[in-house]
């Protein structure tokens, strides 16, 4: 079998940043796959599924309550290996493109406080695996480290 094209980055190299892990023809239609990575893989620690879990419920709020993207959002979920999410896009984007998008994600992640969206028995398959204060600093160190300071070798992923 062929390797699929996301393990074909070097993620000895790869940098915490907001990537275009690949792009898709569906009929008439692009979809964009962004690869956010939190954490510098195989170099940092990865994140607690109880976070994650937060961040992910959080964002999908987020961006699928956001009035001038909401209508293009397919997609936002966890990376198996813990280190950052994929967020599935319709449109032929770059990281430049999203970049304020992604910004304004993580700050209301940052400052969100109470209930975290959808985290209750009748609403989530594992409610309780949530940590909404951790999720909280994970993407503060997101946005100050990275977003905030994004530039090409946070954009375009390594050689």
């Amino acid at each position: 079998m062929e390797k699929i094209a996301s393990f074909t980055i070097n993620h000895l190299k790869l940098l915490p940043g907001v990537y275009v892990s690949r792009k898709d023809a569906v009929g008439s239609e692009t979809l964009t796959t962004f690869d956010l990575r939190m954490t510098a893989p195989n170099r940092e620690p990865v994140m607690n599924t109880a976070e994650m879990h937060a961040i992910e419920h959080l964002a999908a709020t987020y961006l699928r309550n956001n009035k001038e993207w909401q209508d293009k959002i397919i997609y936002f979920g966890p990376m198996g290996c813990r280190t950052g999410f994929y967020l599935i896009l319709a449109g032929d984007l770059t990281s430049k493109n999203i970049l304020p998008l992604i910004i304004s994600t993580f700050e209301f992640i940052r400052d969100f406080k109470g209930d975290v969206p959808g985290a209750s028995a009748k609403d989530c398959g594992n409610y309780l695996d949530m940590n909404l204060p951790m999720a909280n600093y994970l993407a503060d160190h997101y946005l100050k480290n990275t977003l905030y300071v994004a530039d090409d070798k946070n954009l375009n992923y390594p050689e």
